[in-house]
């Protein structure tokens, strides 16, 4: 079985999503007056979602007074996190999102710096990865796919929001070579960001998508695309009529987390009111119903557990990557 852990944590999903509920937000709860969120891809990706998720909520609990947005799309992520660095003075009131591409990109050398290079704030969720067809497509589940790949397999491309080698390469490579394919034989067409590769999906440029479960619930829900098959263990709640990889006899199991970063130099006063402030997140409703819409996995990694968390994740994916031919 292919199964991608991201540290012990990651399966202690029960005692993460029991924490208390806590009670209405009052003033005296609010930790910061505002928060910048920079989002490395364009709108409708899953850095996207989490960000604007985690402003949601943090602003809806009154931890936070406002919260503002920016995308920058470019590089894979690595144009936003050249500029987190080289205008790091003028960036402490800011947060980034960024999750396992991080770490894919600086191994295939996308961009020249990893995680080390800025200042390593929290992990907060996961998401599991799905693949994913339009609405009017013939294919019903991952045995048709395997069935249209093996009639024609450049005529059934797999798109994904992420440069070749990254991230959503990886989960279809996996879910292929699980299934009996040569994963380095697949079609992949990248995108920038997973808004972009939805549409394509839709405008019917891609046989399938490969993405995070929690960007296609929404489409889903709408009848707009099929999820024929989700990397979780079990069935996930957000939309239980998703198939899991597994049940279809397919061996995979994935979890992507996604985290914040803070530029390099941010004070340690900075630092602990960050983290404060995504730790008290948890204690409440609206994050809460954020996490249940979007079928996300708590995963809290504060300060140098993130730091082990990240590092461990760096060898894993290093040693999956070498043994599916992407490094």
């Amino acid at each position: 079985m292919m199964k991608l852990k991201l540290t012990r944590r990651a399966v202690m999903v029960a005692a993460a999503a029991t924490l208390a509920l806590g009670t209405p937000a009052v003033a005296e709860d609010k930790i910061l007056d505002s928060l910048h969120f920079l989002i490395p891809g364009g709108a409708g990706g899953g850095w996207d979602g989490t960000a604007r998720g985690t402003g949601e909520a943090l602003t809806g609990a009154g931890i936070v007074g406002t919260a503002s947005y920016e995308n920058m799309s470019g590089g894979g992520g690595g144009k936003a996190i050249g500029f987190l660095i080289e205008n790091a003075d003028s960036q402490h009131g800011t947060l980034m999102v960024n999750s396992t591409p991080i770490v894919i990109r600086s191994l295939t050398g996308v961009f020249p710096y990893n995680f080390r290079d800025l200042t390593m704030v929290a992990g907060t969720i996961g998401d599991y990865a799905a693949i994913v067809v339009g609405k009017d497509s013939a294919i019903n589940s991952m045995g048709d796919l395997l069935a249209a790949y093996q009639a024609d397999p450049r005529a059934t491309a797999i798109g994904g929001g992420s440069v070749p080698g990254g991230m959503d390469h990886l989960v279809a490579a996996m879910v292929m070579k699980a299934a009996g394919e040569d994963p380095t034989a697949v079609k992949y067409i990248p995108y920038d960001a997973g808004g972009m590769a939805m549409a394509a999906l839709l405008s019917g440029e891609i046989a399938a998508l490969s993405t995070g479960f929690s960007e296609a619930v929404d489409l889903a829900n709408a009848g707009e695309v099929k999820i024929i098959g989700v990397t979780a263990d079990q069935r996930v709640s957000a939309y239980a009529d998703a198939a899991t990889m597994m049940e279809q006899g397919i061996d995979v199991e994935f979890v992507n987390w996604r985290g914040f970063f803070a530029a390099p130099g941010l004070s340690d006063d900075k630092l602990a009111a960050y983290q404060a402030t995504l730790a008290k997140m948890y204690e409440t409703p609206e994050w809460e119903a954020v996490r249940a819409r979007n079928g996300w996995v708590n995963i809290h990694n504060n300060g140098d557990d993130f730091v082990s968390f990240l590092e461990n994740q760096e060898k894993i994916i290093g040693d999956l990557m070498t043994e599916l031919g992407f490094r």
